[in-house]
């Protein structure tokens, strides 16, 4: 039919570096539960967003969070967490 265009491919989602969190974090100086840094992320980098380091990709805000914490990325205090820049390591390792 004449007029009639393809549907759209949806976008691809952005695609984030954990480092990028990390940084975020640092920069705000301040300490998140859980739900408030997936919060964060969304509102800083946006929902759809995905994130990656050099061992993981295609993750989800929440699903970086549980990986930077098994990478022990954060510092815990009375149920929250905050990162410092020596957590960041330099060469791309989430």
């Amino acid at each position: 039919m004449p007029g009639k265009r393809a549907p759209a491919k949806p976008a691809k989602p952005t695609m984030v570096h954990g480092h990028d969190v990390l940084t975020m974090m640092a920069d705000a100086g301040r300490s998140y539960t859980r739900a408030e840094l997936v919060a964060a992320i969304h509102e800083r980098f946006g929902p759809e967003a995905r994130f990656h380091t050099c061992s993981a990709e295609g993750m989800t805000a929440a699903q970086l969070v549980d990986f930077l914490e098994s990478r022990r990325k954060f510092i815990e205090e009375g149920g929250k967490v905050r990162t410092e820049r020596d957590r960041i390591c330099g060469h791309g390792d989430g």
